[in-house]
């Protein structure tokens, strides 16, 4: 059986890593560079740099970013964030990002899925999505613009066509989860795995180490994300890997 992933997430504005709610009353908490290779320390499997603010402006920001933390860490780097054309994943990777995660620039435009697909490798290209369950509960709707807008397409179909595409990986977001700290979305993430074969990251709901060992345990996902236990240090991923290990779940470790 393959390792498992753990995978901090850095949200980056204006070349800083900054933590609030909901993105309100953001606050700088230190180098992206220096967070990182905290956790490139810890074991980290990758880490993923979310840049929230992109615009044409920010992109000699990020590109810079990149070109550090290539040169200064060990593991994959995934960067995410205002990414809409070819251009975009070609600068990413040509400044040493491993992989891009892309959420609506695919859904505006599938095609951009193949087209990186086949000209980076199906490896390099991440497919990020927020999905909600419906009201009545029938099942699951595709979100975008920072979980602002209901897409209306459904989470199932969306998953498929992003595989059928190209797509490398899907991380997937439960944004009835996001920010709850109560655990990740079993049941959205099963309903995923069961019709797609390409790994899935889940997102959303983490908020203690045991979280992680559950949602391994629950699920056929390949990795986990999270932000705030690993930020406020109220776990390192060693700590994390270790009772992943304890409980006989594969990672891998110093």
């Amino acid at each position: 059986m393959l390792a498992k992933r753990i995978i901090p997430c850095l949200d980056i504005k204006d070349g800083m890593v900054v933590k609030g709610v909901n993105f309100v009353g953001l606050k700088n908490v230190g180098d992206p560079i220096e967070i990182a290779k905290r956790y490139d320390e810890q074991c980290a499997d990758e880490v993923v740099f979310l840049d929230i603010t992109a615009t044409y402006e920010n992109r000699d920001i990020i590109k810079d970013l990149i070109q550090r933390a290539a040169s200064e860490l060990s593991i994959p780097l995934t960067v995410g964030g205002g990414i809409r054309t070819l251009d975009d994943f070609r600068m990413i990777l040509s400044s040493g990002a491993d992989k891009v995660s892309i959420n609506s620039a695919a859904i505006l435009n599938p095609q951009l899925i193949q087209q990186a697909a086949d000209e980076f490798g199906v490896q390099c290209v991440v497919v990020a999505i927020d999905a909600k369950m419906r009201d009545d509960q029938s099942g699951y709707d595709v979100y975008m613009a920072g979980g602002r807008k209901n897409t209306g397409l459904d989470l199932i179909t969306w998953v498929q066509q992003c595989e059928q595409l190209g797509a490398g990986e899907i991380l997937l977001t439960s944004m009835d989860k996001d920010g709850t700290r109560d655990g990740f979305d079993i049941d959205m993430l099963n309903a995923v795995l069961d019709v797609v074969s390409i790994p899935v990251i889940a997102s959303g709901g983490c908020g203690n180490q045991e979280d992680i060992v559950e949602v391994f345990e629950k699920t056929n996902c390949d990795g986990a994300l999270a932000a705030s236990l690993f930020h406020y240090q109220e776990a390192t991923i060693d700590d994390v890997k270790a009772l992943c290990a304890s409980h006989h779940i594969p990672v891998r470790r110093n």
